[in-house]
């Protein structure tokens, strides 16, 4: 493993250092970088962009798991905020779907986030363009000038250079004001999501997603504002348009991401990454549209302790779409236990749903076994979330699961 790190790592500046332009999907945990990133390479190389990409989650549907070893010259990279790394790139072409506070460790609040990425926007390079998410206030506050302290007019700047940087801004949302945005969302038969495609105001295409979740939708606006840009002037609008709608009904998404492990009689097991109040939220609203009656559990694992320390009041309102949540300990990661908080604070501060704390794994499966079975495994939805070893947990709970069940069968 540590061999294939390196030969990833060495892999990745060899690049870094020979790219002739750089594309970037960038944000704070909310959508997904991960997604976005993987989407946006996955519907390049379709359309027969001989890119290199790096995504930092596994995708099912790439050959090098992770990676696609194109030769160029386009490179897609998702790059991350964590220990301000990000800032040492000048790409041509920046996303930002989200800024939201995290990595408390690395900043302290909220303004020093977006001051580091605010730096990182102004490292665009002369000339190049930063798509934007018009939805998110945190990415709209990265406009606000240094010196004056005005945020500009989203509208007004869409597609208009901003002298004093030197590069382009097109927006995407569910809002009209958007230069690229989505109206008429509905569920569609696949449990994906479609939606109609507006071009400044105008419907131009209707498009067909695989994945559920309105965060879903926003990731592929971003993915079609930025492929629409990097052919801005080389290719037929209409054609652009049709080539992306065709590949993004083709994504199937990342590792890790509304991740279906299996199922048990009417029991459906899913895992997810998910670790930032924002996240939880998006999740839990995306499985209460697929799943709308269900019962539906959720066994949280907090990632470290600063974390949680410093969301504790918005983690506490994050679960309101579920019907059970398992809370267990505190996943350290980098971070050591100061034994100021765990997870049972949090366990007992969720008002709404029902919650309790279950510290180690086997005994999360324990419960789940017995809750589960007393209900006859029929409409539960379970999801195991967050950014630790809770990706074990649904496996073991599946194979419990189907043990039982044919124990049952046999007697």
């Amino acid at each position: 493993m540590e061999q294939g790190f390196l030969m990833q790592l060495l892999f990745l500046v060899l690049f870094l250092q020979t790219m002739k332009r750089l594309f970037m999907q960038i944000l704070s945990e909310f959508p997904c970088k991960s997604t976005t990133t993987a989407m946006l390479s996955y519907v390049l190389n379709a359309m027969g962009d001989n890119l290199i990409s790096v995504v930092g989650a596994n995708v099912p549907q790439f050959a090098g798991g992770n990676i696609i070893a194109g030769k160029g010259p386009n490179f897609v990279l998702e790059a991350d905020e964590y220990d301000k790394c990000f800032l040492a790139l000048a790409p041509q072409i920046a996303v930002v779907t989200n800024v939201n506070w995290d990595h408390v460790d690395t900043f302290p609040n909220e303004e020093a986030i977006k001051n580091a990425f605010r730096e990182f926007v102004h490292q665009i390079r002369p000339g190049g363009h930063l798509i934007l998410c018009g939805d998110s206030p945190g990415a709209c506050d990265l406009l606000v000038e240094d010196q004056q302290g005005i945020v500009p007019d989203i509208k007004r700047l869409a597609n208009a250079q901003i002298t004093n940087q030197g590069y382009y801004v097109t927006t995407y949302g569910i809002s009209s004001k958007n230069d690229w945005h989505a109206s008429s969302i509905t569920s569609n038969l696949q449990g994906g999501r479609d939606y109609v495609l507006h071009h400044k105001g105008c419907p131009v295409a209707n498009i067909s997603l695989m994945l559920t979740g309105d965060h879903n939708v926003l990731n592929s606006l971003a993915v079609i504002a930025t492929i629409t840009t990097m052919f801005d002037g080389k290719r037929n609008m209409h054609d652009t348009i049709n080539a992306i709608s065709h590949h993004l009904a083709k994504f199937e998404g990342v590792s890790r991401r509304f991740d279906f492990i299996g199922k048990v009689n009417g029991c459906h097991i899913y895992d997810d990454y998910a670790h930032h109040p924002a996240e939880l939220r998006a999740l839990l609203r995306a499985a209460r549209q697929k799943f709308p009656s269900q019962a539906l559990w959720v066994v949280f694992q907090p990632h470290t302790y600063s974390r949680l320390a410093a969301f504790m009041e918005d983690f506490i309102t994050s679960f309101t779409a579920a019907d059970h949540v398992i809370v267990t300990e505190i996943y350290a990661a980098r971070e050591t236990d100061n034994g100021n908080f765990s997870g049972r604070d949090l366990a007992t501060s969720i008002i709404a749903p029902s919650s309790e704390y279950i510290p180690k794994m086997d005994d999360v499966i324990d419960l789940l076994e017995t809750k589960l079975q007393s209900s006859g495994n029929q409409d539960a939805i379970v999801f195991t979330v967050g950014a630790g070893d809770i990706t074990t947990l649904g496996p073991k709970l599946l194979a419990r699961l189907q043990q039982s069940s044919c124990s049952q069968m046999a007697v």
